[in-house]
């Protein structure tokens, strides 16, 4: 199975019943094509970079999942016949590469030895006369 990753737009004006059936159907598609949903986020009301369907704001849900190309072909259907949904987009992520993690440097220090980023700092009082 490969990694897909599918970011659709809701209408900002929908009710919570109406997001949470669209959610439910998608998750209902990847059940029922033997995928497995890995997460699912909404990322909240944003602005959109330009107007879709008379709307400025859209609600962005964030949706990463294994499954085939039958999956894709059919998530992707629904969600274009769906009026509630503006915008999806989905991505296979199964060839991307892992982020790399820089081992950090251990710096060991002995007494007297400057450590990069600290500065030794003398102060001197002043009396007023």
């Amino acid at each position: 199975m490969r990694k897909y990753e599918t970011i659709f737009i809701l209408s900002p004006e929908l009710s919570e019943d109406d997001i949470k059936s669209v959610t439910t159907k998608a998750q209902d598609v990847i059940s029922s094509f033997n995928g497995e949903c890995l997460r699912m986020d909404d990322w909240g009301i944003r602005k959109l970079a330009y107007s879709i369907k008379k709307s400025v704001r859209g609600r962005y849900y964030y949706l990463r999942f294994n499954g085939d190309r039958t999956l894709i072909a059919e998530l992707e259907r629904r969600l274009r016949l769906d009026d509630k949904v503006l915008r999806y987009q989905s991505v296979n992520i199964t060839d991307l590469p892992e982020r790399a993690t820089v081992p950090e440097k251990k710096v060991e220090a002995a007494e007297g030895d400057v450590v990069e980023g600290t500065e030794e700092v003398t102060t001197t009082e002043e009396t007023a006369e």
